[in-house]
């Protein structure tokens, strides 16, 4: 048995305050190494936040990487949770907007980054908002991907693994076209395809997901994006107006507007709360390695 599938057994059973200072103690210890994910962190704070010393910056990604393994330690507990702790965990702001769509519509697009505890928005969301459709990266190992997945199954997602080099479109596409009502919120703030968006993101140019505005497109559906992060012991959902594209241009120039219109929007969130986003992975084009890059987007041989 690996630590991960332990941790789905011992986790849930601690004392809430005992497990906190468990995962804290771990994220500390992760942020003392500076291993490649941490450095990674860093470097992208490093964007939000040009202005901070070295010092500084380390000690932002120590409270990130806090922050992050308190999702992990929260995303082990979540199922054993009742509704009553879910809703108790999660403030809105500017919801109206989403559930005026939703009365009138049913089905709705969101983008989000990897901000918060998205797990947690997922669980309050499939009950309050609608059946949630989203999807996942497969991951390895495939026993800690199967965990992950079980649990996200079991407080109500419906989940659609992506696999390496398969494309996961057509399978969002007949979830929009063949039930009602949905939301289908999509992690979109790394490009895991070959069709990433480039985007101004801080200052430079990052590459994202094109899902989001691609899929409320297809459909004909609206498209928010929602930022989430912490406030005290819960969470805020922060939900943007609208994302509409623009009049009279193609497809392709609709997608690019818009995903910068909801890459803009989070922008704003990460710079008031930069310790909330989660990026331990490469999304600025700069850090980026040049022949990789061509290759995943099918420009190399």
């Amino acid at each position: 048995m690996n630590l991960t599938s332990l941790a789905w057994k011992v986790v849930p059973r601690l004392p809430a305050g005992l497990a906190r200072a468990a995962f804290g103690a771990g994220a500390d210890l992760a942020a003392l190494k500076r291993g490649g994910g941490v450095r990674q962190l860093e470097a992208n704070l490093a964007r939000v936040r040009p202005e901070l010393t070295r010092p500084q910056l380390r000690r932002l990604g120590r409270e990130g990487m806090r922050r992050y393994m308190r999702y992990f330690c929260e995303a082990f507990q979540i199922a054993s949770w009742s509704e009553e702790k879910v809703d108790s965990m999660v403030r809105l702001a500017n919801e109206g907007r989403v559930r005026q769509e939703l009365e009138s519509q049913s089905q709705v697009v969101l983008a989000m980054g990897h901000m918060g505890n998205w797990d947690l928005a997922g669980a309050w969301a499939t009950r309050h908002l609608g059946p949630i459709t989203t999807v996942a990266e497969h991951l390895e190992p495939e026993e800690v991907f199967q965990d992950f997945l079980a649990m996200r199954r079991e407080i109500g997602l419906e989940i659609i693994p992506l696999e390496k080099g398969q494309p996961v479109f057509r399978q969002l596409l007949r979830t929009a076209q063949t039930k009602d009502p949905w939301v289908i919120p999509l992690l979109a703030d790394r490009d895991l395809g070959r069709g990433g968006v480039k985007v101004s993101f801080f200052g430079e140019n990052a590459l994202v997901a094109p899902g989001p505005a691609a899929l409320a497109l297809a459909v004909d559906r609206p498209l928010y994006a929602l930022a989430m992060y912490r406030e005290g012991p819960r969470y805020v959902l922060d939900f943007s107006e609208r994302i509409s594209p623009p009049a009279g241009e193609t497809k392709v120039r609709q997608i690019e507007a818009m995903t910068q219109a909801w890459v803009d929007y989070l922008e704003t969130a990460i710079k008031r709360h930069p310790a909330d986003w989660h990026m331990l992975q490469k999304v600025f084009v700069p850090d980026l390695d040049p022949e990789r890059l061509k290759r995943a987007r099918g420009q190399g041989e």
